[in-house]
């Protein structure tokens, strides 16, 4: 019988993280589709490329909410990267919280390249595809180099302005464009 493969424990919580996005972005899709109709008006009036665009950008605002407190706990408030908390190079850290939390994010990224190729372009074009693609190979080089975390972590807190994007894309579909809550909403986006 030919042996298997035997995986190390900082790879099996790799994957494990990994595919616990990949769950999490369907069930959030899924829950986004279900509570819409009852939380929104307007939600029965959409096309049904409007609602899965909707329920996509309900995982995608999870997930930027996610990145942005991990991203912020532990570059700001774990000691993983205070300067007297370790005699390696701040650019040499990584732990099992920010290896899981990488995890995670390349499972996010997996699902919502899937659902751009699945639903192509009407999900988004080449860009898309580009930039999932790049996060993917950043943050898996940073995870199996368990080097260059810091910059990851401060390349996924800039996902704390996806939600803005996402609730102005909801604003403009409902036809609220002229609404103060858009400018307001322009606004944070534009300070985010």
């Amino acid at each position: 019988m030919a042996d298997l493969p035997s995986f190390s424990t900082k790879e099996f919580y790799w994957l494990a993280s990994c595919f616990c996005g990949i769950i999490t972005c369907k069930l959030v899709y899924d829950l986004t589709g279900f509570i819409s109709p009852f939380c929104f008006k307007g939600y029965g009036k959409l096309s049904d490329k409007e609602k899965m665009e909707r329920n996509n950008r309900g995982f995608s605002t999870f997930h930027a909410l996610i990145a942005a407190w991990a991203s912020l706990y532990l570059l700001l408030f774990s000691d993983l990267f205070d300067e007297d908390s370790s005699n390696d190079l701040i650019v040499n850290r990584s732990s099992i919280i920010s290896n899981m939390f990488l995890g995670f994010s390349i499972g996010y990224f997996l699902s919502d390249l899937a659902m751009v190729f699945w639903h192509f372009p009407a999900l988004g074009g080449l860009e898309y595809v580009l930039h999932h693609g790049l996060s993917m190979f950043s943050i898996s080089l940073s995870l199996m180099s368990s080097q260059g975390q810091i910059y990851i972590l401060m390349v996924l807190f800039s996902e704390s302005t996806t939600p803005f994007v996402n609730i102005r894309w909801y604003l403009d579909v409902a036809g609220r464009k002229s609404s103060t809550i858009y400018i307001y909403n322009g606004i944070a986006l534009f300070f985010g």
